[in-house]
């Protein structure tokens, strides 16, 4: 039986969201007419408009607590109840203000990440990008270098004098300071509390702008790495399969989104890749095997369900394979419609979390540690931790309520990095990083930043292993690649948005640390203030099923004084499979 349309060769509805086959334009123009205004309104108060408020309201609160302290001393007469008033009104703005300071930060770092950081990140890469289209393409890599750091300093000079208007005129309807009595009403107060939110953020906006954009421009820019070392005498050799963006599906015949019909289908590809990789592990055999993200399309049940299926076959790989969250794993809202939201009230971003941890906990729970960030150490391991909440997860999946969701957000930021300490003093370990954006809306499922807490806490494990070298695996690529980009698109929305302070804050770690990383599939080694950088290519994204693809497996050696260098890599072959 032969049907006139083959459907395991898809169909056009498979495109959908494919920006290898649809252009952003189009993309775009389907959004439009798909996108649900009243979760838009919904999704703008919740993220924006509240923050906002409660960011703008912490000025007046503070000042009208320290007018009552102030005017209390003032009028104090002895007496156990003067006294006993007075105690009581410093208690509580005490303890209030732990809770006041920490709703400030959160709020305060919710607006950054939406707002703040982006749009120094948007005038950069734009400057970057124009310059880069206006120079002929014979220039040479340190006309290229001087032209991207120059691009740096002057976005933050553009975007700080943005910020100052911007301050100018909300200045004048901003209150800083005083007490609700002075407004008239409630909408008088809230009009208030976002002049302050907008004077606030556009003071840190201009000052951060200016700081970030000559720091960009002072500190070393990307660079091809052209060769690599000779392994140093008597330096311990590891072996590490580095894979990344595999993105199973959930079937035999199912096509991806990014790819569409112009990439792979189905998970056949990743099948024979682990036998291959399992032939080569026993002739000479893997230290470790890296997946950096993206191990599913959309984060799906049953696209986990496939993957562990797939690799339950291979317990000698996955007894040493570690995995780190993509932003296909937790932020496709609908593999069909780019234009569908997630309101941050419903469990759906939840459940794609407690499914990650699930499998993360199932293939390496007993191999890698968290941070114990109260001790300011290594603590225990993702297993132990995963014990404690296993019958709130498994009621949450069921019920999906949002009274069992309430502390899901902090037990996931809790969870990263992870860290699967050397073997030994001076060995090999990897720290394991969350990259992923908190975001709500499949059109910018792309977005990645590293948090301040992940970032301290890199620098806990660092100080703790203080002999140890590592691998920093992350599922985005830290900046962009040191070359012109064929459109705007890939420049801006997938790169860190802090990429450039990451590794700021990891420089002093040069010559101890090796960054992998996966997200844009591009085949590419270099090196960035004296650290290499690794991205990945996809084994299975940009090809058909008959094209050939490749992964690497990488050799880094630790020198008897402590030096971590990347060796000459091994490119292995996945051969397409014709029909």
């Amino acid at each position: 039986m032969k049907p006139v349309i083959d459907p395991r060769h898809g169909d056009i509805e498979d495109d959908a969201s494919s920006t290898k086959q649809r252009s952003l334009l189009s993309i775009a123009g389907s959004l439009l007419v798909e996108i649900s205004i009243a979760k838009l309104i919904i999704v703008w108060t919740l993220l924006l408009i509240v923050p906002g408020l409660l960011l703008g309201l912490t000025p007046l609160i503070t000042s009208l607590w320290l007018s009552k302290v102030t005017d209390k001393i003032a009028s104090l007469v002895i007496g156990v109840w003067s006294f006993a008033l007075l105690a009581g009104i410093i208690g509580v703005g005490w303890f209030g203000w732990r809770a006041l300071l920490r709703l400030t930060e959160n709020n305060f770092w919710s607006l950054n990440s939406i707002v703040v950081e982006p749009s120094y990140a948007l005038c950069r890469e734009g400057l970057r990008h124009l310059a880069e289209l206006l120079l002929p393409k014979t220039a040479r890599e340190r006309t290229r270098t001087k032209l991207r750091a120059f691009a740096a300093a002057l976005a933050g000079l553009l975007v700080c004098g943005m910020a100052v208007a911007i301050l100018a005129m909300a200045w004048s309807h901003a209150h800083l300071y005083g007490t609700f009595s002075e407004f008239g009403s409630w909408t008088t107060v809230a009009y208030v509390a976002l002049a302050n939110s907008v004077v606030i953020l556009t003071a840190y906006l201009a000052v951060a702008a200016l700081i970030w954009g000559f720091a960009d421009a002072a500190m070393a820019q990307p660079q091809d790495l052209k060769a690599f070392p000779a392994r140093p005498p008597k330096a311990r050799r590891f072996r590490v399969a580095h894979l990344s963006d595999i993105h199973v599906v959930a079937g035999n015949f199912g096509f991806r989104i990014e790819s569409g019909r112009a990439g792979a289908r189905g998970n056949d590809r990743l099948r024979r890749l682990l036998v291959q990789l399992e032939t080569l592990d026993r002739k000479a055999r893997l230290d470790a095997i890296l997946i950096s993200g993206d191990m599913t399309d959309a984060g799906t049940s049953a696209e986990w369900a496939e993957l562990m299926d797939i690799l339950s076959a291979h317990p000698r790989l996955t007894n040493r394979m570690y995995m780190l969250p993509g932003n296909h794993d937790l932020n496709i809202v609908d593999r069909a419609n780019p234009a569908r939201m997630d309101l941050p009230t419903t469990p759906n971003r939840r459940l794609r979390q407690i499914r990650a941890l699930s499998a993360l906990g199932a293939i390496q729970g007993s191999r890698v540690r968290l941070i114990d960030r109260e001790k300011e150490r290594v603590g225990e391991t993702l297993d132990k931790a995963l014990r404690r909440h296993k019958v709130e997860f498994a009621r949450f999946a069921d019920s999906g309520r949002p009274s069992l969701s309430n502390r899901i957000p902090d037990l996931w930021a809790s969870m990263f990095p992870m860290v699967a300490p050397p073997d030994r003093d001076g060995g090999l370990g990897l720290i394991l990083l969350n990259s992923n954006a908190d975001t709500h809306f499949s059109f910018t499922n792309a977005l990645g930043m590293i948090t301040a807490e992940q970032m301290k806490a890199i620098d806990i494990v660092c100080s703790e292993y203080a002999n140890a070298n590592w691998i920093l695996a992350l599922h985005h690529h830290v900046v962009e690649y040191p070359w012109a980009a064929k459109a705007f698109s890939e420049r801006i929305g997938t790169a860190l948005i802090n990429g450039n302070w990451f590794v700021r804050r990891l420089q002093h770690l040069a010559g101890r640390m090796v960054v992998m990383h996966g997200h844009r599939h591009i085949d590419w080694i270099g090196s960035i203030a004296g650290m290499p950088l690794v991205s990945a290519p996809s084994p299975v994204m940009e090809a058909t099923n008959d094209m050939d693809t490749a992964f690497y497996i990488h050799s880094l050696a630790v020198s008897p004084g402590g030096d971590l260098k990347l060796l000459k890599p091994k490119r292995i072959v996945v051969r397409g499979k014709a029909e």
